[in-house]
């Protein structure tokens, strides 16, 4: 049966400054534990601790520069590219550049603050 999303759910974001994440689908807004699929809008500034998800996460960025730092290199995502990140990757995300960015993130199984095993 079809499951129309009116609206996202704004979900709590880790860092240094806030950070907007509207999820539209996954545990929080539609109870999907399949898959989770998010607008972000990060600061220029914005960074958060290293993590090691269990989850896979595709990362497409809109607009600004999303900087991903991980155990093999680091890459600065900007809008209209995008990066896969494999579950048990260290990983590290930050927007350092003065118009932040805007980015749609997708994780298969979906997101949840238990399996994104953040640092600190």
């Amino acid at each position: 049966m079809a499951q129309f999303i009116t609206k996202p759910k704004i979900v709590q974001a880790s860092g240094n400054l806030p950070k907007i994440i509207e999820e539209f689908i996954g545990r929080e807004n539609s109870q999907t534990t399949t898959i989770s699929v998010a607008r972000m809008v990060s600061p220029a500034g914005w960074e958060e601790p290293p993590q090691e998800p269990r989850f896979r996460e595709y990362t497409l960025v809109l607009k600004g520069l999303l900087k991903v730092e991980t155990q093999n290199g680091t890459f600065e995502v900007r809008g209209g590219q995008a990066i896969i990140m494999e579950p048990g990757e260290r990983v590290r995300y930050s927007t350092p550049t003065p118009e932040g960015a805007e980015y749609i993130a997708i994780c298969l199984p979906a997101f949840s603050h238990e399996t994104v095993r953040r640092e600190g």
